[in-house]
């Protein structure tokens, strides 16, 4: 887990050095408090926060919540892109959840260092305490994305009302069932790519924009793009990956052919980069196990490819 974990007194500073040291993360503390372990703060404590909010999926404070809120408050900006934030007293008896609670995991990390520090986990979200599983909890811990946010939390509230509720699970393009439907996207299919040295990154994305609407799936499903390793220096697909915020993962030209199944034959992508298909196998090589659920795809210089990861 990518946590920071900050204190502000000498007992501040190690209990954020256990907690880091326990879930794999950084302690932090002002100069006097560093060392053995313990990193500088160094800059302002709102800007030491901003750094944080960019590259952590959880930020800890030891210190009052007032503190932690005046830190955090100018960097946030939105339950589904927030890490979670904690707040906990320097001896560790309270373990106060304050920020994306539910998609951030902060409900949950509450619980599990509370069980480190034998605090208690101070958690006000209502679900939870209502005994209620929250969907958008329930879509983190199953691998879920979120497709419309507003609709998680009509949801939320008609459970909290006792009213029964739609929600849908799939990666396909399909109508909705449900008058107010929830949609959760699993984290399932894999995109093998081909293209032409030097494709324009914008035509890239509008022809796999046009290949998963065509195909009646989700992009939002899309857990890895793919392809054969003399592509990944390849700007497109790269820039492809981090737009939608997953791997792009290579494999040689020998472990693309070694795969068993039949796919689309093409001379020239064997004599080009040594495998006989390029898209449909890697899309199955990073499924790891899957199964082919769209094949060979052509557009304009760019091939794709789609599989399915197998169920656990």
């Amino acid at each position: 887990m990518k946590l920071h974990v900050a204190g502000f007194s000498e007992r501040g500073a190690a209990l954020a050095l256990k907690i880091a040291d326990a879930f794999g993360g950084s302690a932090w503390a002002p100069e006097k408090y560093a060392g053995g372990g313990v990193l500088p703060l160094g800059a302002s404590l709102a800007e030491w926060a901003g750094k944080r909010f960019a590259d952590s999926q959880a930020v800890v404070f030891i210190s009052s919540c007032g503190i932690a809120v005046r830190a955090i408050a100018p960097h946030i900006g939105g339950k589904e892109r927030d890490p979670a934030v904690i707040a906990a007293d320097e001896l560790g008896k309270n373990v106060i959840s304050l920020l994306s609670g539910h998609i951030g995991g902060a409900n949950e990390l509450a619980l599990r260092i509370a069980a480190l520090t034998g605090g208690r986990a101070v958690i006000t979200t209502a679900t939870d305490v209502n005994g209620i599983t929250p969907p958008d909890s329930w879509a983190v811990k199953n691998n879920c994305a979120i497709e419309n946010l507003s609709a998680a939390k009509r949801v939320a509230a008609e459970l909290l009302s006792g009213v029964e509720v739609g929600v849908a699970v799939t990666d396909e393009l399909v109508p909705a069932p449900y008058p107010v439907t929830l949609w959760l996207r699993p984290k399932d299919l894999t995109v093998g790519v081909g293209c032409k040295r030097g494709i324009k990154p914008e035509l890239l994305r509008r022809c796999f924009s046009d290949f998963m609407e065509d195909s009646g799936y989700s992009s939002l499903s899309v857990t890895a793009f793919a392809s054969v390793d003399r592509k990944k220096e390849e700007t497109a697909i790269i820039k492809l990956a981090e737009f939608y915020k997953v791997p792009f993962e290579t494999f040689s030209a020998e472990e693309l052919m070694a795969l068993p199944g039949v796919f689309s034959p093409s001379p020239a992508a064997a004599a080009a980069v040594g495998t006989d298909n390029v898209c449909e196998r890697a899309a199955l090589a990073a499924s790891r196990g899957g199964y082919m659920v769209r094949l060979k795809t052509k557009y304009a210089g760019i091939t794709f490819a789609l599989a399915r990861k197998r169920s656990r």
